[in-house]
C-alpha cells in the first residue's frame, strides 16, 4: 500500500518512524506539510517519505488515508477533499464517530479508527482498531502489539484507558518532588522512578500468566512497605479517584459523540 497522512503532528510522525525502523514494505509515505518541522524531518529520515501542502494529491495517490488533524478543524480540513471508493481511511480523530466522518468525506470508504500511541515511533506500541482490518492490524502490529476492539464501545473504553498517559507522568511528578524534598537530586530522583518502573513494566510484559493483581501481591510482602503504600493509597481513596476519572473521561468519550445507527451496524 501507499500511504498517505493528512496532519504531521506527534502521532503521525511516531507512525511514519516506526514505519521507517520495521522497514514496513509501503510502496510509499505521502505526509501533509503542517507541520512542516515534523514533516522535513520525516522526509529527510527516509526517501520514501514525500511531502505535499496539497491534501487531494494525498488522497489521490494514497491506497490508506490517515486522518490526524484536530477534531477541531477536521471538518474543515476532511469537507472539501475527494476520495475514491472502496479507499482505506484510518481515523486518528478519538472524539469523531463513524457517522461523522461518513457524512463528511463519503459513504463509500471503508473507515477504520484506531489509537496508537507515541511508543509505535519505538515498535513497543499499542494500537485500538475499529472495526477489523487485517492489512492495518498487520501493518500496526509491525509498530508494537494490534488490539481489535469487538464493539464500539469497547474501542471508547480503551480510548479512555489511553488518557492514563499523562497521570503517569504525573504520579512519576509527585514521587520525585517528594523525593527532592527529603534531599534528593531532581536528576538521581528522576532517574531512579524511571528504572523502577521500567522494571515492572518489564516483568509485566514478561509474565503475561499473571493478572495485574496477582503482580500486586507478588511485589508486596505481607506487612512489609509495598503493602503498607497500595493500602494507604487504596485507603486514602486512590483506587476510587482513579475509577472516577476513567468514568469521567468515559462520559465525556460519549456526550462527544452519540452512538450512531452506523456505528451500531459496524
Amino acid at each position: 500500500m501507499k500511504l498517505g497522512f493528512i496532519g504531521t503532528g506527534v502521532i503521525t510522525e511516531a507512525i511514519v518512524t516506526g514505519l521507517i525502523a520495521a522497514e514496513y514494505p509501503a510502496a510509499g509515505i505521502i505526509v501533509s506539510e503542517r507541520s512542516r518541522e515534523v514533516s522535513t524531518r520525516l522526509a529527510a529520515a527516509s526517501g520514501r517519505v514525500r511531502v505535499t501542502s496539497d491534501n487531494q494529491e494525498i488522497a489521490d495517490q494514497a491506497d490508506a488515508v490517515f486522518l490526524a488533524v484536530l477534531p477541531q478543524v477536521a471538518e474543515q480540513v476532511l469537507r472539501p477533499i475527494r476520495f475514491r471508493n472502496g479507499q482505506k481511511v484510518v481515523s486518528l480523530i478519538a472524539t469523531l464517530t463513524h457517522d461523522r466522518l461518513y457524512s463528511w468525506i463519503g459513504d463509500g470508504v471503508e473507515i477504520t479508527r484506531a489509537i496508537p500511541l507515541p511508543a509505535v515511533a519505538e515498535r513497543r506500541g499499542v494500537t485500538v482498531l475499529y472495526p477489523a482490518s487485517g492489512q492495518l492490524s498487520g501493518l500496526f502490529s509491525c509498530l508494537g502489539t494490534a488490539i481489535t476492539a469487538d464493539s464500539i464501545a469497547e474501542f471508547d473504553a480503551y480510548a479512555a484507558a489511553s488518557a492514563l498517559m499523562g497521570t503517569y507522568f504525573g504520579v512519576l511528578e509527585t514521587a520525585t518532588g517528594w523525593l527532592c524534598a527529603q534531599g534528593c537530586a531532581e536528576q538521581d530522583a528522576q532517574a531512579y522512578l524511571t528504572g523502577v518502573f521500567l522494571g515492572l513494566a518489564r516483568r509485566a510484559e514478561q509474565d503475561t500468566s499473571s493478572s495485574f493483581s496477582e503482580l500486586r501481591v507478588a511485589h508486596s510482602t505481607p506487612g512489609g512497605l509495598n503493602e503498607q503504600m497500595y493500602d494507604e493509597f487504596a485507603g486514602a481513596g486512590g483506587n476510587s479517584a482513579l475509577t472516577a476519572a476513567l468514568d469521567s473521561v468515559a462520559a465525556r468519550l460519549l456526550a462527544a459523540k452519540p452512538l450512531s445507527r452506523r456505528d451500531e451496524e459496524l
